[in-house]
């Protein structure tokens, strides 16, 4: 799903609110989330998931057309881990 068809299924949903309310209220939501991860923070959002960084070491990669030792610096990446309520919503029964 992408931002847009958030928005149309938000907006489809809740048709008191217009499209400029729904979309301003997701482009807050994301930026909060991601200012949250900027300063190294974790978002926990009860029933959904949690947002968070994972850090990666330092290492020696290799430039797959050379073959040659290239460094790779230590960095943080963004992580998601889905609640309980969305992995059994997600995952099928077997």
């Amino acid at each position: 799903m992408t931002r847009n068809e958030l928005i149309d299924r938000l907006t489809a949903l809740s048709p008191q609110l217009t499209t400029v309310d729904v979309e301003l209220a997701v482009k807050l939501v994301l930026g909060a989330v991601a200012s949250a991860l900027a300063e190294g923070r974790r978002v926990e959002i009860r029933g959904f998931g949690s947002f968070g960084l994972n850090h990666r070491q330092p290492r020696l990669g290799r430039n797959p057309k050379t073959g040659e030792l290239v460094p790779v610096p230590a960095k943080s990446v963004p992580h998601f881990k889905a609640g309980k309520d969305l992995r059994a919503r997600v995952v099928a029964p077997r």
